[in-house]
């Protein structure tokens, strides 16, 4: 690739053939005050890729990563019936907000049978969710054994836990949806895809497949879940999500890492084709978990490689709850303590802030952002970092006054 001249624009390149037949290059530098610049039209919306400094801003993730993903108002009240299920996202927003007293039909004792209960962040594939609303809504039952348990055990197709998982959609006002995979284990004379891979004691290698599902085939399977909702609970509104959470292994002749890429790719792209199709209708949306872990924190997994740490999970689920959730009786987590918490434990911070975070020493912190010793090399992080120390050391103090003003009242 050419330089770039001191403008910043790329030089246009021409040929000239010497009278020996040779031909030599000629390099026109063009610049903002030459003729031959030009700009480039933008279009009606332009939203550029935050630089490292602008993502350490208490509101990067809203501003960079959840623009034009979140509501006109919160959503979610403490009557709203929510159902959520899927891959592992559903399981940490259902234990999140039934914790902070929002009604969560699918953790309540009495749906405790359902499968999208027992079963349900072990169902991560698209075909499998489909399954479970074609099967309560619509009546569909398949001609094998298709759905197992953590343990292989067999799982049929009994009517009363059928008619409990109808209860239970019929009466959600608020589906969470989460998928995670797009490699899938399939009966080949069926066709049928199952809820993970094949019991070892009944796999059957002439007729039990492995394969990578389609963005088409998942792109179906989404559109089918979204209007089987709108034919069965026309007032309710729906939420993909795509867990953040890598393949443990992949079945493929490959590395997993590539494999996970494809499968989360795959997937991502069906999620935004049914987005794109339906967004008129104003009932579908989307929640970028995945975006949050991979392109915010990076990699900020336990030791598995896999699990976000608990920080990052923590302000995830704060955020949902600020953007989805009304106000109730019981305070809400702060924005600021969270995001600083996530960003120390991805280590996305010097390290001696992050302790001062991680062990809460405002007195540290304060010594820290008014040092003349920067934060960092580059100016702008290191005013970025300063700025932010300050809005953690204001959270702090309104969070201990409101402590002491409970404390008092009681």
């Amino acid at each position: 690739m050419a330089d770039r001249n001191e403008a910043g624009t790329k030089p246009a390149r021409s040929t000239r053939t010497h009278r020996s037949g040779a031909e030599h290059l000629n390099f026109q530098y063009t610049t903002k005050d030459t003729r031959e610049f030009r700009t480039w039209f933008r279009g009606e919306h332009t939203n550029y890729n935050p630089t490292v400094a602008r993502m350490l801003d208490v509101k990067a993730a809203e501003r960079f990563v959840l623009k034009g993903w979140a509501p006109e108002a919160p959503v979610i009240g403490p009557d709203t019936q929510i159902t959520a299920f899927g891959s592992c996202f559903a399981a940490n927003i259902s234990n999140w907000l039934s914790k902070r007293n929002f009604r969560v039909l699918n953790k309540e004792d009495k749906a405790k049978d359902a499968y999208v209960v027992t079963c349900g962040e072990g169902m991560v594939n698209s075909f499998v969710i489909r399954q479970q609303f074609e099967w309560a809504w619509e009546g569909k039952v398949f001609d094998q054994a298709l759905w197992h348990g953590y343990k292989a055990e067999e799982y049929g197709y009994d009517p009363a836990i059928q008619a409990e998982t109808r209860r239970i959609f019929d009466e959600t006002d608020f589906f969470i949806l989460t998928f995670g995979l797009s490699e899938v284990w399939y009966d080949e004379p069926t066709g049928n895809v199952f809820w993970r891979t094949i019991p070892k004691d009944v796999y059957d290698p002439s007729r039990h497949k492995f394969r990578v599902s389609s963005v088409q085939e998942n792109r179906d399977n989404l559109l089918a879940i979204y209007r089987l909702i709108r034919k069965h609970r026309p007032d309710a509104k729906v939420l993909f999500t795509l867990s953040p959470i890598p393949l443990i292994a992949t079945f493929r002749d490959n590395s997993c890492l590539t494999s996970n890429s494809v499968s989360k790719a795959v997937l991502r792209v069906a999620i935004d084709e049914v987005l794109r199709e339906v967004e008129d209708e104003g009932v579908l949306s989307y929640w970028p978990s995945y975006e949050f872990v991979t392109d915010i924190f990076h990699l900020p997994y336990k030791a598995d490689r896999r699990h976000p740490k608990g920080a990052v999970l923590d302000y995830i689920m704060t955020l949902f709850e600020h953007v989805w959730c009304v106000e109730t009786e019981m305070p809400r987590p702060s924005l600021v303590l969270a995001w600083a918490q996530a960003l120390a434990e991805a280590q996305l911070v010097p390290p001696i802030m992050q302790r001062s975070v991680l062990q809460r020493r405002p007195r540290r912190l304060r010594k820290l952002i008014k040092e003349e010793e920067p934060l960092d090399a580059d100016a702008q992080i290191d005013k970025a970092l300063r700025k932010l120390g300050g809005e953690i050391l204001e959270a702090w103090k309104a969070e201990d006054e409101a402590a002491a003003e409970s404390a008092a009242a009681e």
